[in-house]
């Protein structure tokens, strides 16, 4: 993608998930995604009734009477997006690829995140650390979030989700909330996912194309893994192979789904044939 067609298609994304923010999503990111930590406000005099856990002894040995700590919760959050930027995102059977819809809905979350006040940041990563951008706030950040997305050049084609949410896990401290937004063709992450949903708040969205999840029937054709670039013919026009392969991608979604719910994460799933409005808006809504 030269410049032009890069800025383009920012300005695109920008425009469309900016209006998506304000009109649709507005307020219903805060209620889902509020600040679920306390931070300390101020000291008081202990009352009745007051936790003894919160006396603060330094300030009460100061002033020979007891005082206690009072906590707020804390609004401000930092989000992280981890976008799996492997070689089968750029799978599509329609209008639109895997990029297209987890670009487009990175954004609306960073903009829901900017219009909260919340810091954002981004790990793209393929089975290595593609890139790491730091949470910040700020239209300018947005941006730069926004041309990554769309003109990230990854060095690797395979997916490590495990290896994804241990960097993230290490370099995140404070607890965030973290959308994983993967195809999720990937296994052996159940025990990493459950770790760094110990300490953060994860999400995860799972987007996929109609194509993977049944073969049409079109007779003899050639398909390629985007990930290993091994290449295999296949009789679509075979009822078996096609019963096999919606049979297999029913397995690996079941497995997937187990692995989420095991983990204790929120999660969604959506087709690149679909609009990818409705679900977010569900989401937003369970956590509400």
């Amino acid at each position: 993608m030269d410049t032009l067609d890069l800025i383009k298609r920012v300005r695109q994304i920008e425009i469309k998930t900016r209006g998506l923010t304000q009109n649709i999503f507005a307020g219903q990111y805060h209620t889902a995604f509020k600040g679920r930590g306390m931070m300390f406000s101020e000291v008081r005099e202990y009352q009745f009734g007051d936790d003894i856990r919160n006396i603060d002894w330094n300030v009460t040995a100061r002033h020979n009477h007891t005082y206690v700590k009072v906590f707020e919760e804390e609004r401000e959050l930092t989000v992280m997006l981890m976008i799996d930027v492997s070689g089968s995102r750029n799978f599509g059977s329609s209008f639109k690829t895997k990029k297209n819809i987890i670009s487009e809905i990175a954004a609306i979350l960073s903009f829901s995140a900017i219009q909260n006040n919340d810091k954002i940041g981004v790990i793209f990563f393929s089975d290595k650390i593609e890139k790491f951008i730091p949470p910040q706030k700020g239209k300018t950040h947005i941006l730069h979030i926004i041309r990554e997305l769309v003109g990230l050049e990854p060095k690797n084609k395979k997916t490590d989700i495990s290896q994804a949410l241990r960097y993230m896990t290490n370099v995140i401290k404070k607890r965030s909330t973290v959308f994983v937004i993967s195809d999720f063709m990937d296994n052996d992450y159940e025990k990493s996912l459950t770790i760094a949903n110990r300490k953060h708040d994860v999400v995860t969205l799972h987007i996929y194309d109609k194509r993977e999840k049944e073969l049409p029937n079109v007779g003899l054709i050639k398909m390629v893994d985007a990930e290993t670039n091994s290449e295999m013919w296949v009789d679509t026009s075979d009822a078996q192979v096609r019963n096999d392969y919606a049979r297999l991608w029913n397995e690996n979604v079941d497995a997937m789904r187990k692995i989420f719910s095991k983990s204790g994460v929120d999660s969604i799933s959506i087709s690149t044939d679909e609009d990818y409005v409705k679900p977010l808006i569900d989401l937003f809504a369970r956590r509400s």
